[in-house]
């Protein structure tokens, strides 16, 4: 961020589990979604608003 000097960041990921879809309980789309903000986005009106831009795709 000090580059770049952004207003806000905000980083989502989202996974699949693997272990859980090849081996154990085998169910398929077991997924977790991380998410980590900094900056004017830590504003939870305005982290709500880029959250449901990014949900959106």
């Amino acid at each position: 961020m000090r580059i770049l000097e952004p207003r806000g960041v905000i980083v989502v990921v989202e996974c699949e589990h693997m272990c859980m879809t090849m081996r154990g309980v085998r169910k398929p789309g077991a997924k977790t979604l991380t998410s980590a903000v900094r900056g004017q986005l830590r504003d939870s009106a305005t982290r709500a608003e880029a959250m449901s831009l990014i949900m959106a795709r």
